[in-house]
């Protein structure tokens, strides 16, 4: 069997068009290292995939004219068998009552040969919102500055900032990924390229809210604060320093004279994260130890065992442990008070969260999940106008067969994770729930070729979970959408994402209110995306070209852009041209959900990410250049609640 044909039998798209309509050939080479980094798929004898039903409607298998009957089937779960049956029949007819729930199903013919696949109980759609109509405040959350930060914004910051949108009439805030990152790779910021997705950057923490923390200990830092506080961009080499002192100082003041309450806390906290917190922590332990990638390791640590955990824990590193996971406490403890503060607030949203697509390969989750994830490729995507050479983001994302053979475990404790405080949550790049672009490692990123994914099985599971935790799901479909994609997420329940800066038609022409669908989330940009003062500037495509990368558009085309805004604003009788006006446009949609960013509201120039830079550009470290307690009057508060009238938040 040649390459090509192993491949398309393993749902590898070698041949396809890429988002400028040029014909693209995965390289044989290129396509030897994606067969190689997939994890060994079971052949099925009779299923064709993970079996998907949908609560209220009629659900049947079909199965292959091989199976022997009558076949016997059971549904199973870690807590014995929930149901089970015989069938005379090819086609199986689930039972209507089977509870929600991610399970596997067996099944045995006449010639007691067997097979088996996932079997998911799902809600008939994802959890809707109980909000009519709102918008939330879009925040950079590293970026924020405030007169007691410790050079970067905190989860202190995030309360005032809530308290700051509730007043504004916002139903939440929205945030970049506050995944954990590397403690000693603070260069590495990037939020979407993070260590774990199952756990907490804890650069975020406000150290001076510990009730273990002692000031008096840290006088000799004001100096080194006050440089912090001036500074345009985030030290985050200095920052972290800083931080990762001051919590080793409370943990062990803790482990000293642990005031009741709080070893109560700490220790609940710890019976409920369980194992994955130990792997973390131990993970965190050995990384250090080893300073060397986790398949480099000795072998007896090249994947996690509990067993191994509980050893490390009771020997000399026990106390290094501890302290990992008391930092992840103090960051839980501190983010759950932010949620508590919206519900306060009687916000509708709360917390809206970001989710990356991947995690790193030589990270906590790649480690953890071995067969699910596929650290040897990186997931990216083909060329387009916006990045001509196609891009490669370094990540490692889960992949199909892995999936299955774990039950989608892997993908659900994600989505726990991310939902765990968050009214909303947003899937970045959500069409890899359908098919992930890979590229191998080496390789150029116009290289890479689209692997299928369980599509319906992952929508399944993102509608179970999202019901579960009363969490709006907002995928990020854009870029290269396949044909009816927009389609199956809405049948689910699964919210759109769209960006007016791409919502024009074949002419340039912006489309009007009418065009926008009810469930989604619509912006005028994203963090990826000039800001809207840089936009009509023109500063987003200076910047490029004096570095020496493609912009995609020309000065006419953005000229012609902003001829196409006004003569939508005037269509639309709103007489004023700036941001407001664009605000007043957007809160005229259909869609439910409207992020305005503070970038904007601020008339921010310059944008927090370029793709496609590293040095050239400060990259997710630019800080506002309005101190939190300033921004109320810095806004047009007037010219907001006009812009944002009928979506605002009943307080």
């Amino acid at each position: 069997m040649d390459l090509f044909t192993q491949a398309t039998e393993l749902g590898i798209q070698t041949e396809f068009y890429d988002g400028q309509g040029h014909r693209r050939v995965t390289d044989a080479a290129a396509l030897q290292v994606i067969l190689d980094a997939m994890p060994v798929q079971l052949r099925r004898r009779w299923l064709q995939g993970p079996v998907v039903i949908r609560r209220g409607e009629a659900a049947r298998t079909e199965l292959c004219e091989a199976v022997a009957l009558p076949l016997r089937w059971t549904i199973g779960s870690s807590d014995g068998i929930i149901a089970q049956g015989e069938s005379g029949d090819r086609t199986l007819h689930w039972p209507a009552d089977l509870p929600i729930g991610c399970y596997r199903l067996h099944l045995t013919d006449a010639t007691q040969s067997h097979d088996e696949a996932p079997l998911i109980v799902a809600p008939p759609t994802a959890y809707s919102g109980s909000f009519d109509r709102c918008w939330i405040l879009a925040v950079q959350l590293y970026g924020v500055r405030s007169a007691r930060n410790w050079g970067m914004g905190d989860f202190t910051d995030l309360e005032r900032l809530i308290d700051l949108a509730a007043s504004l009439g916002a139903g939440g805030v929205g945030l970049n990924p506050l995944h954990a990152l590397f403690d000693d790779r603070p260069s590495d910021c990037s939020p979407y390229s993070p260590n774990s997705r199952q756990f907490l950057n804890a650069l975020y923490i406000d150290v001076e809210q510990l009730p273990e923390f002692s000031r008096e200990r840290f006088a000799d830092v004001e100096d080194t604060l006050a440089e912090l506080a001036r500074a345009e961009t985030i030290s985050y080499a200095t920052v972290a320093g800083l931080k990762w002192r001051a919590l080793r100082q409370a943990y062990d003041s803790f482990c000293a004279d642990p005031r009741p309450d709080r070893a109560a806390g700490f220790a609940a906290f710890r019976e409920e994260r369980g194992a994955l917190l130990l792997r973390f922590a131990c993970f965190e332990v050995l990384r250090h130890k080893f300073h060397t990638p986790w398949w480099d390791w000795p072998a007896e640590w090249r994947q996690p065992d509990d067993a191994q955990c509980e050893k490390l824990r009771d020997g000399e590193d026990g106390g290094e442990i501890g302290f990992i996971e008391f930092v992840q406490w103090c960051a839980d403890e501190q983010l759950r008070g932010c949620r508590d503060s919206a519900k306060r607030r009687g916000m509708s949203i709360g917390l809206y969260l970001d989710v990356a697509v991947g995690v790193q390969s030589d990270g906590f989750d790649a480690w953890n999940e071995r067969v699910a994830i596929s650290r040897q490729l990186g997931v990216g995507a083909p060329p387009d106008p916006l990045n001509t050479a196609g891009q490669d983001w370094g990540l490692a994302g889960f992949n199909a067969a892995g999936l299955e053979a774990r039950s989608f475990e892997p993908y659900r404790a994600m989505l726990r994770a991310s939902m765990r405080y968050a009214g909303a949550i947003r899937l970045d790049h959500v069409l890899g729930l359908k098919r992930l672009y890979l590229v191998p490692h080496g390789f150029r990123a116009d290289n890479g070729a689209y692997v299928q994914m369980p599509f319906e099985a992952l929508l399944a599971i993102t509608a179970l979970e999202s019901c579960a935790h009363h969490c709006v799901v907002i995928g990020e479909d854009l870029g290269t959408v396949p044909d009816g994609f927009r389609d199956r997420l809405a049948a689910w329940g699964i919210w759109s994402y769209r960006v007016m800066i791409f919502e024009r038609d074949g002419n340039g022409a912006f489309r009007g209110p009418d065009a926008y669908p009810a469930n989604a989330l619509v912006t005028f940009n994203t963090h990826d995306l000039a800001t809207f003062a840089g936009w009509r500037s023109f500063a987003d495509l200076q910047f490029k070209r004096s570095i020496g990368i493609d912009p995609g558009e020309s000065d006419d085309a953005r000229w012609h852009a902003l001829g196409m805004l006004g003569d939508m604003l005037r269509h639309q009788a709103i007489e004023r041209d700036d941001f407001y006006a664009v605000t007043k446009f957007l809160t005229r949609t259909h869609s439910r959900l409207l992020a305005i960013s503070l970038e904007d509201l601020l008339k921010v120039t310059d944008q927090p990410n370029i793709p496609g830079t590293v040095d050239q550009h400060p990259n997710w470290r630019r800080r506002l250049p309005v101190p939190l307690e300033d921004i109320v009057a810095a806004i047009d508060q007037p010219a907001l609640q006009d812009a944002t009238a009928g979506r605002g938040q009943q307080r």
